[in-house]
């Protein structure tokens, strides 16, 4: 693993460059400026850049939510969520008809077509989790006791993070439910980052792609899961578990995981 001062140093070598939003691109309240000058020197050298995102919403609600913080469209033409992804399998009704939707109130936008199909937890086909109650965001007890009899159903989880960070806060994410449900027996459908699924829709095979992220679990696992190049944003979810390069090292290894090389900052 190689540290990068510059990703000017290596851009050349690749096509296409996934690049993550949360932990890369922004902090969930602002831009990372540094970052918005690298994907614009990719753009200007004619690269391909492809936003993945783990958010359990549609990609568009995502660029709506880029363009509030003045995220120029001219960068916006490919982006790519989990919500999207797993939105195409809930209106094709992969998984039952009815669904419980386990999340806050501001992702109903995931299931807007097929919303007189929501119902409760006990007549339901399949749990859709999306997220944490507002009223229960850390209350992880709660989950426990009010999934425990609900094990026998299939519960998709449409953003595999486990934590992400809004500035300084550590929020949960589903892929914490999701877990907890998997913990008391039951079983996970997953939708996002590290599953080769969704990568299908962002480049074709032949590609040369270089993967930019800040979760060894997702975007690193992913791009090791597909045999691709990748970047780890060490500045990111992970930077409280380790503090120099030797433990860094250590960390991918507990991760099982491999980056190629690594930058504190996403920057040209």
């Amino acid at each position: 693993m190689k540290k990068l001062e510059h990703l000017s140093e290596i851009y050349s070598s690749y096509d296409t460059f996934v690049i993550d939003l949360w932990g890369v691109m922004h902090n969930g309240i602002v831009l990372k400026n540094k970052a918005i000058e690298a994907v614009d020197q990719l753009k200007k050298n004619s690269k391909k850049i492809v936003f993945l995102s783990n958010a359990p919403r549609p990609s568009f609600k995502v660029i709506d939510f880029l363009s509030k913080m003045k995220m120029d469209k001219k960068y916006l033409s490919n982006v790519m969520t989990s919500g999207e992804a797993a939105m195409h399998a809930i209106n094709q009704k992969k998984f039952g008809k009815s669904f419980y939707h386990l999340g806050p109130p501001r992702d109903t936008s995931l299931f807007e077509k097929v919303k007189d199909n929501r119902t409760s937890i006990e007549t339901s086909d399949f749990i859709l989790c999306t997220g944490l109650f507002d009223n229960h965001e850390e209350d992880l007890e709660y989950y426990k006791k009010f999934l425990i009899k609900h094990t026998s159903k299939i519960f998709v989880c449409t953003n595999p993070d486990l934590v992400v960070h809004r500035g300084n806060k550590e929020e949960y994410c589903a892929g914490y439910i999701a877990k907890i449900f998997e913990n008391l027996g039951g079983k996970v459908i997953y939708y996002g980052k590290p599953y080769k699924e969704i990568y299908k829709m962002c480049f074709e095979d032949d590609e040369k792609v270089l993967a930019i992220g800040d979760n060894l679990r997702t975007d690193i696992k992913g791009a090791n899961n597909l045999d691709k190049d990748c970047l780890l944003i060490s500045d990111g979810v992970h930077r409280k578990e380790f503090n120099n390069e030797s433990e860094l090292k250590v960390l991918l290894t507990k991760y099982n995981v491999k980056a190629n090389y690594f930058q504190k900052e996403l920057q040209w």
